[in-house]
């Protein structure tokens, strides 16, 4: 069990650790997928060429970024009470993340931005959630503890028992 500001100490002192050792390649994986059609439906009705931009912008930001997140989400599964590492990790994800997408989107001259940037807001919000949830039962995570990307798919209808998934 940790608190909140214990996981803040504890990458403040060790940054490397999040940067480079528990980069989630899972969290890459699926961000990139996901998010990356998100930009590509919004921005269709801007055209094709606008819709392939943006979707191969967001896949590009993702690809890189989303395993940092998802080892920042990691860090936060086992804080107590829990409400206080799911509003804590979901706060700092949306606005460390959504302001360096912002960015990006806004230099590349996304048609759709508002509407892009306030959808993956609210896919960051869910998938912040779920994520915690099934990271806490060991279903996502990587480094110690970690399944195969094929037993975590098995093991992801199972993530809403009570009881946590031995690892």
């Amino acid at each position: 069990m940790n608190t909140v500001d214990q996981v803040f100490r504890g990458l403040l002192r060790n940054p490397g650790e999040l940067l480079v050792r528990r980069w989630n390649w899972k969290s890459a994986l699926y961000s990139s997928l996901c998010r990356s059609s998100l930009f590509f439906a919004i921005n269709f009705g801007a055209g094709w060429d606008a819709a392939l931009g943006a979707m191969a912008a967001e896949f590009a930001y993702r690809s890189v970024s989303a395993g940092f997140y998802g080892a920042l989400t990691q860090s936060f599964r086992h804080v107590e009470p829990r409400w206080k590492g799911m509003v804590t990790a979901t706060v700092v994800l949306i606005t460390v993340s959504h302001g360096l997408e912002l960015a990006v989107h806004w230099l590349r001259g996304t048609p759709n931005l508002w509407a892009s940037i306030g959808a993956s807001c609210c896919f960051t919000t869910i998938s912040t959630l779920f994520n915690l949830h099934a990271m806490r039962r060991g279903v996502l995570v990587t480094g110690q503890g970690q399944h195969s990307l094929l037993t975590d798919l098995r093991l992801l209808p199972t993530i809403f028992r009570r009881e946590r998934i031995p690892t």
